[in-house]
């Protein structure tokens, strides 16, 4: 499917799939690297498909959650996705040429301050664990022999162990603001995070004269930034 649909947008340039907020501007420098600049800003533009000064290229703007998904099947030739959607996505279809090393971040296991973390988790306790990241924090408890109740959360996780619908949840952290400010502590980190440059492996075939160019741009760019 990915195939028939990069095959009929080949004449149409290229689209590259980003996510408002930091990954975004993180991926801005990398793209100056590479000679594109986006011409509207998408926090105050209401156009979903934002023009560059190449009119070949253009950003498709889409929850970070679908980005994978755009251009596993095609609707995108590219994009940036985090670490942590790609590991809920599964990578299907993808080619991930280069870690970026921007909006870094880790996943990390939180809990209600007076919580006991340690001993529920020793004893061998059922914990039940919001999350939107399942398929990562039911590998991790996994790997630990903790049996876990698994809550699928979309919006702040935060409230979920305020309001005694988990013992804990998954969530990546940045600063940890947001977890202090609701009486939160961070027990165990999970991974570190960071975003990853994604292809559509038919676009790589079709368009590799286009897209090589940016892919090696990319890559300089992210080596200068890690």
């Amino acid at each position: 499917m990915s195939m028939t649909i990069a095959t009929q947008s080949t004449d149409q340039g290229l689209i590259l799939a980003l996510s408002k907020g930091r990954i975004f501007e993180d991926t801005l420098p990398l793209l100056e690297a590479a000679g594109i600049t986006v011409l509207e800003n998408p926090e105050t533009s209401r156009k979903l498909i934002l023009p560059t000064n190449d009119p070949a290229v253009r950003v498709l703007i889409v929850r970070a959650t679908d980005v994978p998904t755009y251009v596993q099947y095609g609707a995108a030739d590219f994009g940036v996705a985090g670490k942590d959607v790609l590991l809920e996505h599964g990578g299907e279809g993808l080619y991930q040429p280069v870690d970026l090393n921007i909006a870094s971040c880790r996943m990390s296991v939180a809990v209600n301050a007076g919580f006991d973390y340690a001993s529920a988790v020793r004893q061998g306790a059922r914990l039940r664990v919001a999350t939107k990241f399942v398929n990562t924090a039911r590998q991790h408890f996994a790997s630990k022999g903790v049996h876990v109740d698994l809550i699928k959360l979309y919006g702040s996780m935060e409230l979920a162990p305020l309001v005694g619908l988990s013992d804990a949840i998954v969530d990546v952290v940045s600063t940890g603001n947001t977890l202090r400010a609701n009486n939160l502590v961070e027990v165990e980190k999970i991974m570190d995070i960071s975003s990853r440059l994604v292809v559509n492996q038919a676009a790589l075939k079709l368009k590799r004269a286009r897209l090589q160019p940016i892919i090696e741009a990319f890559q300089k760019a992210s080596t200068l930034q890690g």
